[in-house]
């Protein structure tokens, strides 16, 4: 048995889904964007933006086991050295979660350059102390 809830509802969609066992809670959080006028500004408020509905759930990026990233006009060259900088600062150098990342042409808004969303594992036994 599980429960579910519904986290930051929009139109069409929720911003987290939360789904509650007795051993865990898992978040699957809706793609995420950032403001800003080029890739490297939003790629830190698209984080930024994660980290806050982590933290809202008593969560934490070390606690995500799955990322998928869409970058309009994707350019490897370019843009992997920005995007890959950015998830450091804020996931750190290692014990990275399984990801993919894809180019796109355009996004639900055209003024948007990234979106990433997530899913995170949290363990609720785990010690707390």
């Amino acid at each position: 048995m599980f429960k579910k809830e519904y986290l930051h509802p929009n139109e069409g969609f929720s911003q987290v889904v939360v789904i509650e066992t007795e051993e865990t809670k898992t978040l699957h959080i809706s793609g995420q964007i950032g403001e800003g006028d080029d890739l490297e500004s939003q790629t830190i408020a698209t984080f930024k933006n994660l980290e806050t509905l982590l933290k809202e759930s008593n969560s934490s990026f070390q606690d995500v086991v799955k990322m998928t990233t869409y970058i309009v006009n994707f350019n490897p060259e370019v843009d992997l050295p920005i995007f890959r900088k950015v998830r450091k600062d804020f996931l750190g150098a290692e014990n990275y979660p399984a990801s993919t990342l894809v180019g796109v042409t355009v996004l639900g808004n055209r003024n948007w350059l990234i979106e990433i969303e997530a899913t995170a594992v949290i363990d609720k036994n785990k010690n707390t102390d």
